[in-house]
């Protein structure tokens, strides 16, 4: 049992100084100092499960989110990776040899149809949305909806207290978002939303 926890601190620690050093080179790519937290892993991709599959994430990093989806039973042949970097992208495809790595900005999703016309149930997304511009979140956002199934969901967080697609964007492409859920465990304490169309939810 101890060997194990010494095992998960140093992959951790590595997780943190990786992602530390992908921040330095690129701060807005990144987006945060330090990699996501387990308890961030679980509520975003909670109620996620093999039904949700094939599922796309979307700057997966160092792979906490990941880790969490597998966890929940997606199978590593119905999950794809879209990520820039290539630090990150190595590191993913030596973590994961059975799932999907893109490299590639998540704005051209549209283009990328990682499973064919195989909609997918569920988008998870680790991007540092609030640093982005708003035309820049418009295209992320409705290009991973072309790539929802109908009743697919796009699931975010954002360490601000509001949801990183503003309401013009979401009134625009005709989405609602919820509050799922506040994690304080995390480093920034974080929120996590849901993104759904409308007309599904009447």
């Amino acid at each position: 049992m101890l060997k194990l926890s010494r095992k998960r601190d140093v992959s951790n620690s590595s997780n943190a100084l990786l992602f530390c050093r992908e921040w330095l080179n690129a701060p807005l790519l990144v987006g945060a100092v330090a990699p996501s937290s387990l308890a961030l892993g679980a509520a975003i991709t909670k109620g996620i499960d093999v039904t949700s599959a094939p599922v796309i994430e979307l700057g997966p990093g160092t792979g906490v989110f990941t880790s969490a989806l597998l966890a929940s039973g997606i199978p590593q042949d119905r999950l794809a990776l879209v990520e820039t970097s290539e630090k990150f992208s190595s590191i993913l495809a030596a973590r994961y040899p059975g799932v999907a790595i893109i490299r590639s900005d998540a704005d051209r999703l549209r283009h990328i149809t990682p499973f064919g016309g195989n909609g997918a149930g569920a988008i998870v997304c680790g991007l540092p949305l609030m640093s982005m511009t708003r035309a820049k979140v418009m295209r992320i956002v409705s290009n991973g909806f072309s790539a929802l199934r109908p009743g697919g969901v796009f699931r975010l967080f954002s360490y601000m207290p509001v949801c990183p697609v503003s309401g013009n964007t979401l009134d625009r492409l005709g989405l609602a978002a919820n509050k799922e859920a506040f994690v304080p465990a995390n480093v920034p304490p974080a929120c996590v939303y849901t993104l759904q169309r409308k007309d599904e939810l009447l």
